[in-house]
């Protein structure tokens, strides 16, 4: 039989559906994966398998992180990459990348989602480009369905080394793009789920036009358009990543990107920090999804990405932590935070972004931008169960209780109290019940310490 679990008593919960509900002293009733119905205290049912208190809670949808690169949180704040651009900073860190084994990144996947669900993330996507050593997809996975999130897997790629004009050394690529395509395929056909609710998917992903061929870019989407998978990349992250673009196609990112077919609503780009006024125009035309990283192009000094007029525009926009060797963290909270401050920032006006339009970009623009707003991002009737609930009576929101659902954003509380996945309970009262906290990090730095030795 399947099993039903009630939320009751929360303080207040953002549905992000379309009328952007806000129910104070609200339910969730879920059975099995699913939520079968939500509304005030007074119209709950009176039983349920289990029933938790959420008195006192804010409760949400999960966040949806749209990029990161998880290998990366074995080499946080590393001393040579600490203070260079983009390309400055790749070419101190691949050297030691070359020497990442399969075991150290099952190891910096689980540090990565784990910190990723401890601040409220139930769906992840990775950008997996780094295949050394015998690392794929399958790592990853691995990792995903041990600690219980909502994974959706990037096979990334870099063939392009520096002989052939690209920024990687020549040990770090995979030459054999015939052979990229086959594993492509092959993990497309391992893992991949079509259904609404999936727990994992795939997505095809050259790296970036400055690591990868031309003829890989067009050959990935023709391949991802014949799978029905998505596409993802980087694109226009820098003023560097646009100069490459320039000299070497003789074309802007925006023109890169058409000219490739990387265009449409089975496409995300990270970043898109440099996208132009036709890059925005095409975006929007053709649905296709953009992952703002702000902490990342900060730490990085690439700038700020024009959020405001994306959305105003009607491009699809999601959250993306990035890789934890440039944004050094993995809170999708304190995302959602940044993106609303570096907006007002960048156009010097307080309601550039709001506190509440940083939460929908982190819940519903994440799931549109993956192509999952069918079933992920909103607390409503039909949608897969991925909740979770923040305790407001924690230090970080002490003075903050006139609005504690934008408190959320401009506070932002250090851990999630409850997160459900699918229906699952996978953190309770702020700890992570599906691996030992402990043992993942003691894992981590026993992996990291080899890695720089």
């Amino acid at each position: 039989m399947t099993q039903s679990l009630l939320l009751k008593n929360a303080r207040t919960i953002a549905t992000m559906d379309d009328e952007l509900r806000e129910i104070a002293n609200g339910f969730v009733l879920i059975r099995g994966n699913r939520i079968v119905g939500v509304g005030p205290a007074e119209e709950a049912p009176t039983d349920a398998d289990r029933v938790i208190d959420m008195t006192g809670h804010v409760v949400i949808p999960g966040l949806i992180n749209t990029h990161h690169h998880m290998f990366q949180s074995l080499t946080r704040a590393l001393p040579a990459a600490q203070n260079g651009e983009l390309f400055d900073w790749l070419s101190a860190l691949f050297p030691v990348w070359r020497n990442i084994t399969p075991a150290m990144q099952r190891a910096a996947s689980r540090t990565a989602m784990a910190e990723l669900m401890l601040s409220g993330c139930t769906t992840a996507a990775d950008h997996a480009y780094l295949h050394v050593n015998g690392i794929t997809l399958d790592d990853s996975v691995q990792a995903a369905t041990e600690m219980g999130i909502r994974f959706h897997g990037a096979r990334g790629a870099m063939s392009l080394g520096q002989s052939r004009g690209g920024l990687p050394p020549d040990d770090l690529v995979e030459a054999d793009e015939s052979a990229i395509l086959k594993d492509m395929q092959r993990v497309v056909e391992t893992h991949h789920d079509h259904n609404a609710d999936a727990m994992v998917r795939v997505a095809l992903a050259p790296c970036s036009p400055f690591t990868v061929s031309t003829d890989l870019m067009r050959e990935a989407a023709t391949m991802a358009r014949a799978l029905k998978v998505g596409l993802h990349t980087h694109t226009a992250e820098n003023w560097k990543d646009v100069a490459f673009s320039k000299e070497r196609y003789g074309m802007t990112p925006t023109e890169f990107t058409e000219a490739m077919g990387w265009v449409g609503d089975d496409v995300w780009h990270a970043h898109c920090v440099h996208l132009d006024e036709p890059g925005i125009a095409l975006f929007a035309r053709t649905g296709t999804g953009v992952a703002h990283c702000p902490c990342s192009n900060m730490r990085l000094a690439s700038g700020i990405a024009p959020i405001r007029k994306m959305l105003d525009a009607g491009v699809k926009v999601g959250l993306g932590v990035d890789g934890s060797a440039s944004n050094d963290s993995g809170n999708l909270l304190d995302e959602a935070r940044l993106a609303m401050l570096s907006a007002r920032v960048r156009d010097q006006e307080p309601g550039a972004m709001t506190a509440r339009e940083a939460l929908r970009v982190a819940t519903r623009g994440g799931a549109e931008v993956l192509g999952r707003g069918d079933a992920l991002g909103r607390i409503q009737a039909g949608y897969c169960a991925d909740i979770v609930a923040f305790r407001t009576d924690d230090i970080a929101m002490a003075g903050g209780q006139s609005d504690p659902l934008a408190s959320l954003v401009f506070c932002t509380p250090p851990r999630v109290a409850w997160s459900i996945i699918n229906g699952r309970v996978v953190i309770e009262e702020g700890e992570l019940r599906t691996r030992s906290l402990p043992h993942i990090i003691e894992e981590q730095n026993g992996m990291a310490g080899k890695l720089l030795a």
